[in-house]
Parts: structure tokens; C-alpha cells; sequence
């Protein structure tokens, strides 16, 4: 029969946390590696189009529980586990959740919100002069975010095998 423990909670937190950066991790690069790649082969105003329908049909609860989740729950992880709060996989669990939340949601509002509302007030039949580097910065941004929510999955699942493996002797 199994008993609840403190220790399956903060591991379960854990991993939940490390579920839910290789969720997002994998959404950014996906978007980046075969998404991106696909709107440089589009025109201006097809581009607007799809970027402006990805961009609104992207904003539902379970997008944001997910977006918004990884720094949640390596804190809640991190809480649990306060005891062993000088063991080096916690400090690796947390700056998993701080390069998480400055570097895809801190990072996501300062840039490319602003240029998705941007493409949004587009006219497709009317194109600014600077739709192409518009799109190009914008896709500058989600390979910057790719590469931080990767980063950021790779310490939290060291920061676990850290943490099964035990301080060195």
C-alpha cells in the first residue's frame, strides 16, 4: 500500500516541474525549428495572416497554466524540500525556475508581446516597410526562448539526478 510521504511530494513537484519545462521547451523549439522556418517561405500579407491566428488562438487557460506553471513549481518544489536548502541540486532547481520565469515570461512580455500586438494591427493588404524585419526579430526572440526553456529543462533534470545521486563524499 502506498503512504504519502514528504519526500514523493518534493518529488513529485519536481518532476511536475521538470514536465512542465519539457513541455515548453518543446513548444518553443518546435515553433522555432519548423514554424519559424515555414513563415520565411510565406509573403507579407500570408504571413501577417497566420501570424496574427497563431498568435490569438495561442491565448487559452491550458497554454497559460503552462506557460505560467515551470517557476511555480520549482518554488513549490524548492519550498517543500526547504530543509535541504544548501544541497546543490536546490539551487540548480532554482535557477532552473528564475532563468525560466525572466528569460520566457519576463522576456516574452518586454519583446515579443509588443511585436505580436504590432503584427496584429497589420493590414494585410497594406504592409509596413519593416514587416520583414519585424518577423525576423520576432523570430530572433522564440530561438532566444527555445534556447532558455531548453536550458532551463536541462537544470532542473540535473538538479534531479543531482539530487538522487546524494552530496559527493
Amino acid at each position: 500500500m502506498f503512504r504519502f510521504s514528504s519526500t514523493a511530494l518534493q518529488l513529485g513537484l519536481h518532476g511536475l516541474a521538470i514536465f512542465w519545462l519539457g513541455l515548453m521547451a518543446g513548444f518553443f523549439w518546435t515553433y522555432s525549428a519548423n514554424v519559424n522556418f515555414a513563415t520565411l517561405q510565406m509573403d507579407g500579407s500570408t504571413y501577417a495572416m497566420v501570424q496574427s491566428s497563431l498568435n490569438r488562438n495561442v491565448r487559452h487557460a491550458m497554454f497559460f497554466s503552462f506557460f505560467f506553471g515551470p517557476p511555480l513549481l520549482c518554488a513549490l518544489a524548492m519550498l517543500t524540500a526547504w530543509p535541504q536548502w544548501r544541497a546543490r541540486w536546490w539551487w540548480c532547481l532554482g535557477a532552473a525556475g528564475v532563468l525560466y520565469a525572466l528569460g520566457i515570461v519576463v522576456f516574452t512580455a518586454q519583446v515579443n508581446l509588443p511585436l505580436n500586438a504590432y503584427t496584429e494591427s497589420w493590414d494585410p493588404r497594406a504592409l509596413p516597410s519593416d514587416w520583414a524585419q519585424t518577423r525576423a526579430r520576432w523570430n530572433a526572440a522564440n530561438l532566444w526562448r527555445a534556447v532558455a526553456s531548453a536550458v532551463a529543462f536541462a537544470l532542473a533534470l540535473f538538479a534531479l539526478c543531482a539530487r538522487t545521486i546524494g552530496p559527493r563524499r
